[in-house]
């Protein structure tokens, strides 16, 4: 188990304390970031966002892919729209769902980089 180390210091350093409260997003970005984390916390959202990297997809396919009934991916697309972290797009009688835009691609990217390092 690793062990935390504690400091013996007692002085606040006024000047990292100023640096960081001065970079510091407002309240309300600091909340959407903490939501949107909790929204990638669950292992379906992760797989269809993955899969959603890959290619756009229609609800079928993506229920077939993760063996899941079409309703239960629905919902949680729904989740992840809310979220504008997908969006979709209709082409005759089907929905495509894709990411919502390059920066979700990037932070997967960047996670998959660091669990992949150790």
């Amino acid at each position: 188990m690793d062990i935390i180390e504690k400091c013996d210091c007692t002085a606040v350093h006024e000047d990292i304390l100023n640096k960081v409260k001065n970079n510091m997003p407002c309240e309300n970005n600091l909340y959407n970031l903490a939501e949107t984390f909790k929204i990638l916390s669950d292992g379906t959202r992760v797989k269809i966002l993955y899969a959603l990297l890959n290619s756009d997809m229609c609800v079928c396919d993506i229920s077939a892919l993760l063996d899941m009934t079409q309703s239960a991916i629905s919902h949680q697309l729904r989740v992840l729209k809310q979220a504008r972290l997908v969006k979709y797009r209709r082409e005759g009688k089907s929905v495509y769902y894709s990411l919502d835009d390059e920066h979700i691609k990037s932070i997967f990217d960047q996670a998959l980089v660091h669990i992949n390092e150790k």
